[in-house]
């Protein structure tokens, strides 16, 4: 029997849960165990610069590896100290593992969709990492699949990513579909590039680019229920 209603594909990270006090937390927890004092000033450099390699990775201009090594590299050599860049990945991202926070309104949100959509979690970050913070949130058992571009082979925005989720999805309809999340250059951009339909999570008002504007806009979370509605009516 066809299944009529939409397929949501919905980012994780500053998505819907907070990413950036994750971060931070296991980074100041790693940096400390290392004997390095993580104050603000360097707790704010090492996010532009995971930002920054991230976006490369985008743009299929380094791998994941060098990603996930490199950040802390850079981060080091800044800095000034000869520290086990290897060391400080691993420790960082065993605390990253370790709890959770929702952004405001996230965890109702997919619940008050769970029932009329199909939800769909679309993901580059790492899979070990990613699959914690899904256990430890309890939200898991709300997606139909969960896509994590490290286990795909492909990342987000590129279209392979995108056609490698609806090869798994049964009875796919593009046309009934929406990507929801917080990054144009990943999430906006990608689902551009794979023919869906895009929503912009975007708390803070900023400015889309003229080259990058989402289909839809939201600035709180509980928003995406009544669009989802307006989008997609009852069949």
């Amino acid at each position: 029997m066809r299944d009529t209603r939409p397929c949501l594909f919905l980012d994780l990270d500053d998505t819907i849960l907070d990413f950036r006090w994750a971060e931070h937390r296991a980074l100041s927890r790693a940096m400390r165990s290392a004997g390095i004092e993580p104050t603000q000033t360097v707790l704010d450099r090492y996010s532009e610069i995971n930002i920054a390699q991230w976006q490369k990775l985008e743009l299929g201009l380094i791998t994941r590896e060098q990603v996930l090594l490199e950040r802390f590299e850079i981060l080091f050599e800044e800095l000034g100290l000869d520290a086990d860049a290897a060391a400080m990945r691993d420790a960082y991202e065993g605390n990253l593992c370790d709890g959770h926070r929702f952004l405001p309104g996230a965890e109702e949100t997919l619940r008050a969709l769970a029932g009329s959509c199909r939800l769909f979690l679309a993901s580059n970050g790492s899979a070990a990492v990613q699959e914690a913070r899904l256990a430890s949130s309890g939200i898991g058992a709300l997606f139909e699949d969960i896509f994590i571009s490290e286990l795909l082979g492909f990342d987000k925005p590129s279209r392979a990513y995108f056609e490698a989720c609806f090869a798994r999805i049964p009875l796919f309809e593009p046309a009934r579909a929406l990507m929801v999340g917080d990054s144009l250059s990943s999430d906006i951009r990608g689902g551009k590039n794979a023919g869906l339909l895009t929503c912009w999570y975007n708390p803070k008002g900023i400015s889309a680019p003229p080259d990058l504007r989402p289909d839809h806009e939201i600035r709180a979370l509980p928003e995406l229920v009544g669009l989802v509605e307006r989008l997609f009516p009852q069949e």
